[in-house]
């Protein structure tokens, strides 16, 4: 088996608790490597944990956040950076259902830095990537067998869904650029140094004070634990004897319920848990049971050393003997320590009353920006207010164009976002200043002149479609206003249950199976952030046509400037008809995923056939077999059936795809007269 020696190793995130527990492993067991933490000293971090190296010559520490692309940038050149072992990462599941965008800039963008620096500066020989177990959502409570790495990714909250979409822009890098990956996906781990927000830390603190021991729920959950050391050594082990572009989980088959842990936490004190335990509200969406398959990382020769009762043990001493490690932590010892993730509010637990005064004012302030919402009732004497406002991001795009001129047909006051959408304070700002009733976004980056664009241009892809359309759906569901996102459909292509031809569509509540174009992966990946928000809308469009055939992002356009163009069914959505509908669904506030096609399929010779009966009769057109399209294209394209029932059940008046382009597209720009046989 080949093994791998590192020289210089960037530590993101070792401040924190497993990192610092790797950091302080590698430091004294290899003197020889050279040892870069890169941390941004967040609540959870505390530089106390790296308190054994710190004396040692082969460590540095520099504070910092990965999201910053030149310091990392300037590390990786000026330390000679040869591995990076990334853990840096918000991770606690409470809080991604209080603040998830946190979660998407930490997990997912400074994830995507980490990857473009190390492509650009071309000397990186292994980037391990820390990832969890969750990403494999819910395991079946009789299930014998635990997920293995080759197991499909199902994340069920934000926490795990931005550590899944971390994964597959690492395994993208890993890919596209050859950059040497191995990712991780672990089980629970517990022990020393912990931050007290999770539950094993969170019970000894809590049965060290006296007080209830919080469990969600029932306590029926099912949880395997590693001790620290354990997992330190297995990332010991991954780096040296790890294969790149392999997956490793790093689990143990000893599983044991919330119930039961709490138990033996009491029995450690001699507390009697029919007194001490407390049942308190379930988290919005609380997994049932995560189950690993480790016999790949076992292959390797790691095994698990340390009994849960042995690691349980150490694990209470420690923390009877540094209590006071972490300062003030009732805030993360409550049932549902969301607060602690608040925008702008740091680890400040030094217990003093100014502390608490600072985080109850910005509390407050937090709730008065949430009532800067317009107040539809007239008052005496006022003029009256109109009942609808639209603010509508992508004035320069096509849909957003469209769109002004459908609001100024209804006679509904409107005005175009000047923020942009990445820029948290400016949504803030064009929001208290329109003052609307609904958003509308219709920004975002598809390609000019077509998807293989963003193949080339990753991160200006990731800031608008991901980082942009997030920030908006988070500022607009702080002041309560529903977000009407104009999403795509192109996230599937047809398998073997939704066959071409069949007439079985992919409906809303299926699974994106299509990741041939990194415009596509990003739209799947902020679809499935965006569903742990309430206040969205979004609409899957679909190769979008309307009358204006001048247009170039016409689809009609484009298919018949082509020299060949392959001849496949698909799902489409006319603008001149569906938009409109949007505006509806926004006065009717629906909300959730709508596939915003029009019913039924059409290929692309039916279209140019069309074409050429209503508007030139001399066209003529060649096709080509998707292998022949492969060829000139950067990125495959998506091919499918969308079930547009739902929408069509909403709408009974919606026409199928064939009569909504005949009266919306061609008859209106009818050029070979009625009788005129081509």
């Amino acid at each position: 088996m080949a093994t791998f020696t590192p020289k210089n190793i960037l530590i993101t995130g070792a401040a924190g608790f497993i990192a610092s527990h790797v950091a302080n492993r590698l430091i004294r067991n290899y003197p020889n490597y050279k040892i870069v933490v890169l941390d941004k000293l967040d609540y959870c971090s505390n530089l106390k944990n790296l308190l054994p190296s710190r004396s040692s010559p082969n460590f540095k520490f520099v504070k910092g956040d990965i999201a910053s692309a030149d310091l990392v940038n300037f590390l990786l050149i000026t330390e000679s950076i040869d591995t990076i072992m990334h853990f840096a990462a918000q991770t606690h599941v409470d809080n991604s259902f209080g603040n998830s965008f946190e979660f998407t800039k930490n997990n997912i963008y400074g994830t995507h830095v980490l990857l473009e620096a190390c492509k650009v500066t071309g000397q990186i020989r292994r980037f391990i990537h820390v990832s969890t177990d969750e990403v494999y959502g819910e395991t079946d409570e009789d299930a014998v067998v635990g997920n293995h790495e080759a197991s499909q990714l199902l994340p069920t909250n934000p926490y795990s869904a931005t550590k899944a979409g971390a994964e597959m822009l690492v395994m993208a890098y890993g890919r596209s650029y050859g950059l040497p990956v191995i990712t991780t996906r672990g089980n629970n781990v517990y022990g020393p140094n912990q931050f007290p927000e999770k539950l094993i830390p969170k019970f000894i603190l809590l049965a060290m004070r006296g007080q209830p021991l919080p469990i969600h729920g029932d306590g029926s959950n099912v949880r395997s634990y590693l001790y620290c050391e354990d997992v330190a050594e297995a990332f010991e082990v991954v780096l040296h004897r790890g294969e790149v572009g392999h997956v490793y989980n790093i689990g143990t088959k000893k599983e044991r319920r919330v119930i039961d842990v709490a138990k033996d936490v009491c029995k450690l004190f001699s507390l009697d848990p029919d007194k001490v335990i407390k049942f308190v509200d379930n988290r919005p969406f609380n997994d049932q049971r995560y189950f690993l398959d480790d016999q790949k990382l076992k292959n390797l020769g790691w095994s698990e050393r340390t009994t849960w009762e042995e690691g349980l043990k150490k694990t209470m001493e420690w923390y009877t003997a540094n209590s006071d490690w972490w300062g003030d932590v009732s805030g993360a010892l409550l049932p549902h320590p969301r607060m602690l993730m608040m925008p702008g509010i740091g680890r400040q637990f030094d217990g003093s009353e100014n502390t608490k005064n600072i985080v109850s004012q910005i509390t407050n302030n937090f709730s008065q920006l949430k009532m800067v919402i317009p107040n539809s009732k007239n008052t005496g004497g006022s003029s009256p207010k109109p009942s609808l406002k639209f603010l509508i991001y992508g004035r320069t795009g096509w849909i957003g164009g469209l769109l002004g001129k459908i609001c100024e047909k209804q006679g509904i006051p409107f005005e175009y976002g000047k923020g942009r959408l990445e820029e948290r304070s400016s949504l803030i700002l064009d929001i208290q200043t329109v003052k609307p009733t609904h958003v509308f976004n219709a920004a975002g980056v598809t390609g000019r002149p077509n998807v293989d664009w963003c193949e080339s241009h990753k991160p200006e892809t990731i800031r608008t479609n991901v980082v942009g359309t997030l920030t908006l759906a988070d500022v607009c569901r702080e002041h309560g206003l529903l977000m009407m996102n104009y999403a795509t459909g192109c996230i599937f292509e047809y398998d073997v249950v939704h066959p071409e031809g069949s007439g079985i569509g992919f409906r809303e509540e299926d699974k994106p199976n299509f990741i041939g174009s990194f415009y596509s992966k990003t739209k799947a990946m902020v679809e499935e952030l965006l569903k742990e928000y309430d206040n969205v809308c979004t609409l899957r469009v679909r190769m979008p046509i309307s009358s204006d055939l001048n247009n170039p992002r016409n689809f009609i356009t484009k298919i018949s400037r082509y020299n060949k163009v392959v001849n496949i069914p698909n799902s489409m959505t006319v603008l001149d008809e569906l938009l409109p509908i949007s505006v509806e669904m926004a006065k009717r506030n629906c909300r959730g995923i709508w596939n915003f096609t029009n019913p039924g399929v059409i290929s692309h010779n039916e279209i140019l056939e069309m074409y050429k009966r209503y508007i030139d009769p001399g066209f003529n057109w060649v096709n080509f077999t998707l292998e022949e399209q492969a060829k000139v294209i950067v990125a495959p394209r998506s091919n499918n059936e969308m079930d547009a029932s739902k929408l069509k059940n909403e709408f009974p008046e919606l026409l199928y795809i064939k009569d909504s382009l005949i009266k919306y597209v061609f008859e209106p720009n009818r050029k070979v007269p009625l009788g005129v046989a081509n």
